[in-house]
C-alpha cells in the first residue's frame, strides 16, 4: 500500500524550506540592483561602461528581467488552471446534494470546446521558442484552518489504521470546507486505488493536479487516461501539461497522435501547428499534418506549408543535398525530397493554381539535381529543359536555347503534363504525357486516369477516350468509373452504338448500376429505340421504388454506456451520432401526425367554407345578424391561412406546391426518370404508366377551396372590416396576403393593391393610395391606366391634395417621365433590368443627381412575381406624364414649371381640353404672383411661335374642344366664373354662375335631380355678393341651393 500524504506541518515545513530559497534569491537580485544603481551614479558622466563589470551589470539586468517574464507567465497559466478547478468544483457543488457524501457522485462536467479555445489561444500568445522553463516545485497551498489540519491528521490517521470509508468520510469533509487543499484529493484517490476504482481514482488525481502545477503529473494521468480508453480526458490532461511546460514538444506530439487516432481532426490540426511553430518546417511533422488538412478541406493552408518548407530548404541546401537531421545521412534536398515536392504540386493542381505547380517542378527537380543555379531556364515559358528524345519536340528558330535533355522523374512529368493541359498549354501537355503514356500501363495506371481526366475537363475526348479504352482493355486496370468515362467520350464524339455497348458491358457487370441504365436509355431513344429505353427506366423506378423502401423500414440506434471520465467519450467533439436525434428534433410532429393534424385542419376550413358561402347573400343584403356570423366564420379561415408557413416561403415564384412536397434533389431526379418514362410510353403508344410530371406543378387549391375563392374571401374580409371602422387590420391582412406564393401572378398582385387602395380611400389614407399607386405604375411600365387609376382615387379634398403633392411621387413622376421621353428619342439608352422586371437608363445610377435616384419604397416588388411579359417600348411621346407632373407644379403653385410641362403636352395633345384648362389656370396663377413681369400679357395674349398664349386663349380653346352639351355647359360656365372671379371680375363671374344655376333649375323642372356644379356655383356667388354687400341675394342662394 502507497504512503499517504504528508502531514500539514510536514508539508509546510518542505514548502516553508523552497519559499525561503526563493526569498533568498529574491534578495540577491535586489541587492545587486542596488548594486548597480549605486555604481550607475557614480560613473554617471560616463557614456557607456566598459571592461567585465559593465557586461556582468548588463547580463545580470537581462537575467533579472526574463527571470521576471518568466514568473509573470507561470502565475498566468497556473491562474488559468486553477480558474478550471474553481468551475469543476462549482458544478460538483451544483449537481451534488449539498452533502459531504453526495458532492463526488455526480459526473463532472468539463466543456471541452471552452479548453480547447483557451489551449488555442496559449498556442497564439506563446513566443520565446527555445526558452528554458524552470522547474517548478511544489507550491504553497492556501493557508488552512486549524480545523481543516485537524482533520486532515485524522484522514491520515485513519487511513494508517486502513479505516478506508472513514478516511473517504473525513477527506471529503475536508473539501467541503477547503477545496483547496491538495492532500485531500491525494489521499481520497488513494483511497479509490485501494478499492480498485481506477477511474474514480483518476479524476481525484486530475482534481489533485489543479493545484499541484507540475507538468509531469499532467503527462502521467494522460497516460493513465489514455491507458484506461478515456481519450477526451488524455486531450484535457495533455493540454495542461503544454501550458505548464511549452517546450515539451512530445506533450503535443502525443497530443495530435491521440485527436488523429480518435478522429477529432481539428484538434490534431491545430495541435500539430503548435509544433510546427516549435519546430519550424519539421517534415515528420508536415507529413502527418497533410492527411489531416487534406481531410478538413484546407487545401489552401497545406499549400502555403509545404511552399514554406520547399523555400527554407531551396535557402538552406543550395546544391540539392543535405544532412537529415533524423537519420545524420545526407539525403536529397536535405529530406525535403521529390515525394514532397509532388505533393505540392497536386495541391497547387487540386488548387487550380496551374502556374505554381509548373514552377513548383521545374524549380524543384532543377534543384534536386544540383542545378539551382541555372535560372536561365526560367527565361523560357515551355519545358525545353526536360525534352527527352521520345518526346518528338520539335523547337524552331535559330538564337533560341537549345532543349537541356535532362532527366525527369515519371511522377514529375505526369504533375507537369497536368499543369499544361488543364492550363492550356496543350501542345507543351500532349508532349510530356506522351512520354508518361509511354510506360507500362499496369505499374502507372492511376497516371493514365489522371491524364485522361485532364483531357476530358479540356473537353479532348477522343484523347481521353483513347486513355480510357486503353485502361478498360485491361482486367487489372479497368474499373467501372474508367468504363462510364470511356462511354461518355464515345457519346461526346458521336459513336453512339460503341457508347451503347460500353454501356451495356456496365450493366453486364454491374445489375444495378442506375446511372449507366439511364444513360443508356438516353442513347436508346436517340438511336429511335423507345422500347429498349421504356425498359430500362422501369427498371431504375422500380429499384428507386425497393431502395426507398429499405430505407424507411432501417432503424438503428446507438447505446451509451456509462464512463468514468471527465468527459463525454461516446462521440467526438463537433461530431453527431447518426442515431441520436437532437434535442430540437425530440418534440417536433412525425410525418404521420402532421398528416393528421393537417387533414383535421382541412376538416374544419371545409365546414367553416360551407357556412361563410350561405351567409354571404345575406351579409352582402345587409343583415347585421348573418354579417357577425359571417365575420366569425371568416376570420377562422382567414387566419388558418396566414399561419400556413407553406403559404409564405421565401421562394415566392415557386407558386404552391402542396402541404407536403417533395424534397427538390429528389424530386429533380425522379421527375427526369418520370418523364423519359412517360414520354417513351407516347412514343409506343402505351398508357400504362400514368404521367407523373403534373405532379411537379403548382396547386391550385388549398383545403379544396380554390384560390380565386380564397382571393374573394379575403377581399369582402377587408371591405367588411374597413366600414366597420377596422382599418388597421384590413390593411394589414391585405399586405400579408402580398407576401403569399399562392397569390404571385400578376393580375393576383394586381387585384391585392387595388383591394389596399380601396380599403384606404374609404378610410381617407392617401398616402396608401399613391405608395399602392407607384407599385402599380412600376409594375405596369408605360401604361396609363395605373397613373389615371391614380388621379381618380385622390379625387378631392385636403388629405388627397397633400398626398398628391408629396415628394416621393413627383419624383417618381419625373423619372417616369424621363424614361417615356428616352424610349421614344433613344431607345439604345434603355436597357431591361431583369431583377426588376422593368426598363432603365444605361449608367443612370452614375449619371443622375442623388434626388432622381429611386427611393427605397421605390423598388419594384416583381422579384416572386411570375407571368411577367416585358413592357413594349412607347413609339410616340405621351402627353399624360408630363400633364400630371404640371398638374402636381400647379397643386403647390409652382406656376412658372407647371407652364413648362402643360405647355410641352400641349405640343403632344393640342386638342385636350383638360390641357387647355390646366394651361389657363396656371397662366392666371402665375398672372397674380408678384414675380410676374407681366399681368396683362398672361391674361389676354401673346403669340409664341404659331400658338396663341394667355389664360383667355386657352379658356376660349377649352370652351371649343369641351363642347355644348349640357354636362359640358355646366363645366365651361363655372370655369369660367371661376376664372373671373379670381381675377376680380365679379359682373362677368355672376354672369357664368348664373347660366350654371339656371341650367340646374331647367332640369329639377324636368324631374332631373342632378344639380351639376350647382351648388358649388352657388357658393361661390353668395361669397361674391356678400362681398359686394348684397346679403338678401346671398341669403336666397344659401336657402335655395345651400340648406339640407
Amino acid at each position: 500500500m502507497t504512503e499517504p500524504l504528508l502531514s500539514t506541518e510536514e508539508a509546510d515545513k518542505s514548502w516553508g524550506s523552497s519559499g525561503s530559497d526563493e526569498d533568498a534569491e529574491g534578495l540577491s537580485y535586489d541587492d545587486s540592483t542596488s548594486q548597480s544603481d549605486e555604481t550607475g551614479d557614480e560613473s554617471s558622466g560616463n557614456e557607456a561602461v566598459a571592461g567585465p563589470s559593465g557586461l556582468h551589470v548588463h547580463g545580470q539586468a537581462t537575467h533579472r528581467t526574463q527571470s521576471r517574464e518568466v514568473e509573470a507567465e507561470d502565475a498566468r497559466v497556473e491562474a488559468a488552471i486553477e480558474g478550471d478547478f474553481d468551475r469543476l468544483i462549482q458544478n460538483i457543488r451544483d449537481a451534488g446534494d449539498g452533502t459531504s457524501s453526495g458532492m463526488l457522485s455526480k459526473m463532472w462536467d468539463i466543456n471541452l470546446e471552452e479548453r480547447e479555445a483557451e489551449f488555442k489561444d496559449d498556442l497564439r500568445a506563446a513566443s520565446g521558442v527555445g526558452r528554458a522553463k524552470r522547474k517548478r516545485g511544489r507550491r504553497r497551498g492556501p493557508a488552512l484552518s486549524q480545523q481543516v489540519r485537524a482533520l486532515i491528521g485524522e484522514g491520515n490517521q485513519a487511513y494508517v489504521d486502513a479505516n478506508i470509508p472513514e478516511t473517504i468520510r473525513i477527506m471529503q469533509e475536508v473539501i467541503r470546507i477547503e477545496p483547496r487543499a491538495a492532500a485531500a484529493w491525494s489521499v481520497l484517490a488513494q483511497c479509490y486505488d485501494d478499492m480498485d476504482e481506477r477511474g474514480k481514482a483518476l479524476q481525484l488525481r486530475i482534481m489533485a493536479a489543479h493545484l499541484n502545477h507540475d507538468a509531469d503529473e499532467w503527462g502521467e494521468l494522460a497516460q493513465h487516461s489514455r491507458a484506461l480508453g478515456y481519450n477526451q480526458q488524455a486531450l484535457y490532461c495533455y493540454g495542461k501539461m503544454y501550458h505548464l511546460d511549452p517546450t515539451n514538444v512530445s506533450a503535443l506530439w502525443d497530443r495530435a497522435s491521440l485527436a488523429k487516432e480518435i478522429g477529432d481532426l481539428k484538434i490534431a490540426r491545430s495541435t500539430m501547428l503548435a509544433m510546427l511553430k516549435r519546430l519550424p518546417h519539421h517534415l515528420p511533422v508536415l507529413d502527418e499534418l497533410r492527411p489531416i488538412l487534406i481531410e478538413l478541406n484546407d487545401l489552401p493552408l497545406c499549400a502555403e506549408l509545404f511552399q514554406g518548407a520547399f523555400d527554407h530548404f531551396h535557402a538552406a541546401f543550395p546544391s540539392g543535398r543535405g544532412v537529415d537531421p533524423e537519420t545524420g545521412a545526407e539525403v536529397p534536398g536535405g529530406g525535403f525530397g521529390l515525394m514532397h515536392l509532388l505533393v505540392l504540386a497536386d495541391l497547387y493542381n487540386t488548387l487550380g493554381d496551374y502556374g505554381k505547380a509548373i514552377d513548383v517542378i521545374r524549380k524543384g527537380c532543377r534543384w534536386l539535381q544540383g542545378r539551382a543555379a541555372q535560372k536561365f531556364w526560367d527565361a523560357c515559358e515551355d519545358d525545353r529543359e526536360w525534352d527527352a528524345p521520345e518526346s518528338g519536340a520539335q523547337r524552331v528558330s535559330d538564337g533560341e536555347m537549345q532543349p537541356g535533355m535532362y532527366p525527369l522523374d515519371v511522377n514529375a512529368r505526369h504533375r507537369l503534363a497536368i499543369a499544361r493541359i488543364k492550363n492550356g498549354d496543350i501542345e507543351e501537355g500532349k508532349m510530356h504525357a506522351k512520354i508518361v503514356l509511354a510506360q507500362d500501363a499496369a505499374e502507372y495506371a492511376p497516371l493514365f486516369s489522371e491524364i485522361a481526366d485532364a483531357y476530358f475537363e479540356r473537353e479532348m475526348y477522343a484523347e481521353a477516350g483513347h486513355i480510357y479504352e486503353m485502361l478498360g482493355g485491361d482486367a487489372g486496370t479497368s474499373s467501372m468509373y474508367v468504363l462510364l468515362q470511356a462511354a461518355a467520350c464515345r457519346r461526346m464524339i458521336g459513336d453512339l452504338k460503341e457508347a451503347a455497348e460500353v454501356y451495356e458491358h456496365v450493366i453486364q457487370a454491374d445489375p444495378g448500376h442506375n446511372e449507366a441504365k439511364m444513360k443508356l436509355a438516353e442513347i436508346y431513344e436517340i438511336l429511335n429505340e423507345p422500347r429498349k429505353a421504356l425498359d430500362l427506366v422501369l427498371q431504375v423506378i422500380e429499384s428507386r421504388k425497393r431502395r426507398a423502401h429499405r430505407e424507411g423500414t432501417t432503424d438503428g440506434g446507438v447505446g451509451e454506456s456509462a464512463s468514468a471520465s471527465l468527459f463525454e467519450e461516446s462521440k467526438v467533439r463537433g461530431a453527431k451520432a447518426k442515431g441520436t436525434p437532437a434535442k430540437s428534433n425530440q418534440n417536433r410532429l412525425t410525418v404521420a401526425q402532421l398528416r393528421e393534424l393537417e387533414a383535421q385542419k382541412e376538416r374544419e376550413a371545409v365546414q367553416s367554407w360551407h357556412r361563410v358561402q350561405e351567409l354571404w347573400p345575406r351579409m352582402l343584403a345587409g343583415e347585421d345578424e348573418a354579417t357577425r356570423e359571417w365575420l366569425v366564420e371568416a376570420e377562422k379561415l382567414v387566419e388558418s391561412f396566414r399561419e400556413t408557413r407553406a403559404l409564405f416561403l421565401t421562394s415566392r415564384h415557386r407558386g404552391f406546391r402542396g402541404m407536403f412536397p417533395r424534397s427538390a434533389r429528389k424530386q429533380t431526379t425522379e421527375a427526369s426518370e418520370d418523364n423519359m418514362a412517360s414520354r417513351l410510353q407516347l412514343e409506343l403508344g402505351r398508357d400504362t404508366l400514368v404521367r407523373k410530371g403534373a405532379k411537379t406543378e403548382n396547386v391550385n387549391t388549398f383545403r379544396t377551396i380554390p384560390f380565386d375563392d380564397w382571393m374573394r374571401l379575403f377581399m369582402h374580409y377587408a371591405f367588411l372590416l374597413t366600414r366597420r371602422g377596422q382599418y388597421e387590420l384590413a390593411n394589414e391582412v391585405l399586405r400579408h396576403l402580398l407576401y403569399s406564393n399562392a397569390f404571385q401572378s400578376r393580375s393576383s398582385q394586381d387585384s391585392i393593391r387595388l383591394a389596399l387602395i380601396t380599403c384606404a380611400i374609404h378610410a381617407d389614407q392617401f398616402q396608401t393610395v399613391v405608395e399602392q399607386a407607384r407599385k402599380l405604375i412600376n409594375t405596369h411600365q408605360f401604361n396609363n391606366e395605373p397613373i389615371r387609376l391614380l388621379l381618380s382615387s385622390l379625387g378631392s379634398g385636403l388629405r388627397a391634395t397633400d398626398a398628391f403633392l408629396v415628394s416621393t411621387l413627383s419624383k417618381h413622376l419625373l423619372r417616369e417621365t424621363r424614361l417615356a421621353d428616352a424610349a421614344v428619342k433613344d431607345p439604345e439608352s434603355l436597357r431591361y433590368n431583369n431583377t426588376q422586371r422593368r426598363f432603365g437608363l444605361v449608367g443612370s445610377l452614375g449619371k443622375n443627381d442623388a434626388e432622381d435616384l429611386p427611393e427605397d419604397d421605390d423598388e419594384v416588388e416583381g422579384a416572386g412575381i411570375t407571368e411577367v411579359e416585358r413592357a413594349k417600348l412607347p413609339t410616340k411621346p405621351n402627353p399624360l406624364n408630363v400633364a400630371v407632373y404640371g398638374q402636381i407644379l400647379l397643386a403647390a403653385k409652382s406656376y412658372q414649371s407647371a407652364l413648362f410641362y402643360l405647355l410641352q403636352a400641349y405640343d403632344y395633345a393640342p386638342d385636350d381640353p383638360l390641357v387647355c384648362l390646366c394651361l389657363a389656370i396656371a397662366s392666371v396663377g402665375r398672372a397674380m404672383q408678384r414675380q410676374s413681369d407681366n399681368r396683362h400679357h398672361l391674361i389676354t395674349q401673346a403669340r409664341h411661335i404659331q400658338i396663341t398664349l394667355g389664360a383667355m386663349a386657352f379658356l376660349t380653346r377649352y370652351r371649343e374642344l369641351r363642347g355644348e352639351s349640357a354636362d359640358g355647359l355646366d363645366e365651361v360656365e363655372y370655369n369660367f366664373g371661376r376664372v373671373f372671379q379670381q381675377l376680380g371680375l365679379h359682373s362677368l363671374a355672376v354672369r357664368h354662375y348664373q347660366r350654371v344655376l339656371d341650367a340646374a333649375e331647367a332640369r329639377s323642372s324636368s324631374h332631373d335631380d342632378n344639380h351639376g356644379l350647382a351648388r358649388e356655383a352657388a357658393y361661390n356667388l353668395s361669397l361674391i355678393y356678400v362681398s359686394t354687400g348684397a346679403a338678401p341675394l346671398a341669403q336666397a342662394l344659401y336657402r335655395r341651393w345651400l340648406s339640407l
